[in-house]
């Protein structure tokens, strides 16, 4: 262990920090960031991708369980037809280029969202990055592709609706762990925390039932300059809440 990993694992023991067992992020902000500086869309997408490295290594030092991260809605489609392939195509080269990483650092890929409409060979991809760090035990990285909370909740009550029509379920019988066990999160904790950048104060369609007492915190960086000090920040937000989930009494 490096000693920077080493002083980061110690500051993740000090009182004033909560790790979050499954942290959501939707990055936000990589085309303000450019404009800013006068640059091109594109060259905040590559440093947006470079922030989410950072953020992987910053959850295995904390010790954060799930990182779940927001990296394209179903509803970016209407964005120009090149930005969209330029993001493909960096998606790709980030799985290509950091693969062995993720696997020596121990981290499980899961990629969530609907695989239609996407290349063949993006499709390949995705199922090659998940069945070869599947064995993982450390970190679960999920990422949020082509994805849309709405489009996951009909999703599943379409599985749902088969089941009854097929004899297999009675609708009486349907609760919510049956709708959980149908969405793309089957298996996984809900979100404790979700953080936005970029100074928006919305949810975006993301991880919509599951973030149902979740925590938010909005920060007013862009993505690509979220770093360990916004991190840590957000942490020690996170440990002022009193998560109560309905009741009076906060849960330790």
């Amino acid at each position: 262990m490096s000693i920077d990993s080493v002083i980061t694992a110690d500051l993740a023991q000090r009182p004033r920090l909560r790790i979050p067992a499954h942290l959501g992020v939707i990055m936000d902000g990589n085309g303000r960031w450019a404009k800013a500086r006068n640059k091109r869309r594109t060259e905040g997408h590559i440093e947006g991708v470079k922030a989410l490295r950072n953020l992987v290594e910053l959850c295995i030092n904390y010790g954060v369980g799930h990182l779940t991260v927001f990296s394209f809605s179903s509803e970016n489609w209407t964005r120009p037809r090149d930005e969209i392939a330029f993001i493909f195509n960096l998606l790709r080269r980030f799985v290509i280029s950091d693969l062995q990483r993720l696997i020596s650092n121990n981290v499980q890929v899961r990629i969530i969202g609907t695989r239609d409409g996407l290349e063949p060979s993006l499709v390949r991809l995705i199922d090659d990055v998940e069945a070869k760090t599947a064995a993982n035990t450390g970190l679960v990285l999920v990422v949020a592709f082509n994805y849309g909370g709405k489009a996951e909740i009909a999703e599943a009550t379409r599985k749902i609706a088969r089941e009854v029509a097929a004899g297999r379920l009675s609708p009486d019988a349907i609760t919510e762990d049956t709708i959980e066990a149908a969405l793309y999160t089957a298996g996984l904790p809900d979100p404790d925390l979700i953080i936005r950048t970029s100074g928006e104060q919305r949810i975006s369609n993301f991880l919509l039932w599951q973030a149902a007492y979740s925590e938010f915190v909005f920060v007013d960086e862009n993505w690509p300059d979220f770093d360990e000090n916004s991190f840590v920040r957000v942490l020690e937000a996170f440990a002022l809440r009193d998560r109560r989930f309905g009741g009076i009494e906060a849960s330790s």
